[in-house]
C-alpha cells in the first residue's frame, strides 16, 4: 500500500515527462521545479485561504501557467536546434529556480498539515492504513486514467499522438504544432504541480525536493523506456513498492535499489521494459 502512494506520486511527475519528451523530443530537467512548485503554491494558497481543496484544484492550474510560459518564453527560441541546448536551458533554470524559491519562501523546509477531513486512519479490514494515504492512491489512480482516457479518447489527444509520431505531417494537414506543443508542456507541469501539492502533507516543502524526483523520475523513465506512459506508470508503481519493500528491511537501502533495479534492467533490456531500439 505504502509502495503504491510513492508509485502513485512518481506516476505523476514521470507522465508529465514522458508526456513532453513523447511530443517535443525534450530532456525537461526543469521538470521537477515544477513538482516543488506544486507544493509551493499549495502551501501559500493554504496559508492565505486555509483550504486544502481549493489549493488541490488551483495550484496545477498556476503551474501549468508557469510552464507554458517557460515553453513560450524560454523553450520554443531552442525549437530545432541539438537536444543539448534544451537540456542545458533546463538545468539552468532549474538551478535559478531553486535559489528564488529560497528568496522567497526561506531557505528552511517548511511544514505542511494534512486537511482534517484525512486525518487518522482507515480500517481496510486486513489493514489499518492511514487515511490520508489513501486518499492519495485514489487520487492518484483517477488521474492517471484520465489521462489515458485524454490522450487515447478524445480529438485533442489524437492530435497529440499525432504530432508525437510525425509533427511534419501533422503541421501539413494544417495543426498547429507549436501550439499543441505549449498546451502539452503545460499539461506535464500540471500533473507535476499536482503531485507536489499531494505529496506536500507527506514530506513536508524544501526547495531541492525538484531535484530528489526528477533522479527518481530519470532512473523511471529510463526502466520504462522513452516514450512510452504506460511505461512509466508501471515502472513508478514498481519502483515505488521496491522502494517501500527496502525500506522496511533495511532502510538505508531504499536510496540504492532504484539505481540497482535499474542496472539490472539495462543489463536484460537495454532498450527499457517496453521501450524499443531505435
Amino acid at each position: 500500500m505504502t509502495g503504491l502512494v510513492l508509485g502513485g506520486i512518481l506516476a505523476l511527475v514521470a507522465s508529465g515527462f514522458v508526456l513532453v519528451f513523447g511530443m517535443m523530443d525534450i530532456i525537461n530537467f526543469a521538470h521537477g521545479i515544477f513538482f516543488a512548485l506544486g507544493s509551493y503554491f499549495a502551501y501559500t494558497s493554504l496559508s492565505l485561504i486555509g483550504n486544502f481543496w481549493i489549493a488541490l484544484l488551483v495550484v496545477p492550474f498556476a503551474v501549468g501557467i508557469v510552464g507554458f510560459a517557460t515553453e513560450y518564453l524560454m523553450l520554443r527560441p531552442l525549437a530545432g536546434r541539438a537536444p543539448t541546448y534544451s537540456l542545458l536551458a533546463t538545468f539552468g533554470f532549474t538551478l535559478a529556480a531553486i535559489q528564488a524559491i529560497r528568496l522567497i519562501w526561506g531557505k528552511t523546509g517548511l511544514p505542511f498539515t494534512t486537511p482534517d477531513s484525512l486525518i487518522g486512519a482507515t480500517d481496510l479490514g486486513v489493514v489499518i492504513f492511514p487515511t490520508y494515504r489513501l486518499f492519495v492512491i485514489i487520487v492518484t489512480g483517477g488521474i492517471i486514467i484520465s489521462l489515458w482516457l485524454f490522450i487515447e479518447k478524445t480529438s485533442l489527444g489524437s492530435i497529440i499522438r499525432a504530432g508525437t509520431a510525425d509533427s511534419l505531417m501533422a503541421q501539413a494537414l494544417g495543426i498547429n504544432i507549436a501550439r499543441v506543443w505549449s498546451l502539452v508542456f503545460a499539461l506535464g507541469c500540471a500533473l507535476a504541480g499536482v503531485a507536489g501539492v499531494l505529496a506536500a502533507p507527506m514530506q513536508g516543502v524544501y526547495a531541492e525536493m525538484g531535484l530528489t524526483i526528477i533522479i527518481e523520475c530519470f532512473v523511471i523513465v529510463v526502466v520504462a523506456g522513452l516514450g512510452s506512459i504506460k511505461g512509466a506508470v508501471i515502472s513508478s508503481l514498481m519502483i515505488g513498492t521496491t522502494v517501500s519493500i527496502a525500506t522496511l528491511i533495511y532502510s538505508p537501502m531504499a536510496n540504492v535499489v532504484i539505481f540497482l533495479l535499474m542496472i539490472v534492467v539495462l543489463l536484460i533490456r537495454p532498450a527499457g521494459l517496453f521501450g524499443t531500439r531505435a
